[in-house]
């Protein structure tokens, strides 16, 4: 009987925390349904607040000066009279290729003669001053291919001249002076 009691005793403790953890759960699900009831009643009354507020809704009071609009309405009223009530013009359509302009013409030929002009004549004398400078280094490189030419002719010349005797001296100095009379 011992370990039945034993047995029983156990069993008892263990129903005995079991069902002490169950009132614990079982009251704080009753706090929490409680809290609950008291939110939901306090919704309620905010939203028959509510509800009350919008059934006596305030009046709202709007001050606007629609004079000036209603001015600007005539004026406009009175323009689509006015142009109702005069003889519709023909539309011409005109087929034009314009090389000056019809509108703003002195601004157009400022355009064009003040700065165009001016770039134009800047170009040609920029191409004509290159097209000098390569004509002249053409030319000093002419001359003096030709001054070392004439170099090497006077020097032969004067080589042949040292070299011969009394009459080849002669006989060039005649030939020289034939190609001086020759070259006036």
């Amino acid at each position: 009987m011992n370990t039945t009691e034993k047995l029983n005793s156990a069993e008892k403790e263990t129903l005995q925390l079991v069902l002490e953890e169950h009132t614990q759960e079982q009251a704080n699900n009753t706090k929490a349904v409680n809290d609950l009831v008291t939110a939901v009643n306090v919704l309620t009354g905010k939203v028959k607040e509510l509800d009350e507020k919008l059934d006596k809704p305030k009046q709202i009071i709007v001050s606007a000066d629609t004079r000036p609009i209603q001015e600007i309405m005539k004026k406009g009223v009175v323009d689509m009279k006015t142009i109702v009530g005069t003889k519709p013009q023909p539309v011409v359509k005109k087929l034009q290729i314009l090389l000056f302009p019809e509108q703003d013409a002195k601004l157009f030929y400022k355009i064009v003669f003040g700065r165009w002009f001016l770039f134009l004549v800047l170009m040609l004398l920029i191409i004509n001053l290159y097209n000098f400078s390569v004509h002249w280094s053409d030319n000093q490189k002419e001359v003096q291919q030709l001054q070392l030419e004439n170099d090497r002719i006077r020097k032969a010349w004067g080589y042949l001249y040292d070299q011969e005797g009394k009459s080849g001296k002669r006989l060039m100095d005649s030939a020289y002076s034939k190609s001086r009379s020759n070259d006036q």
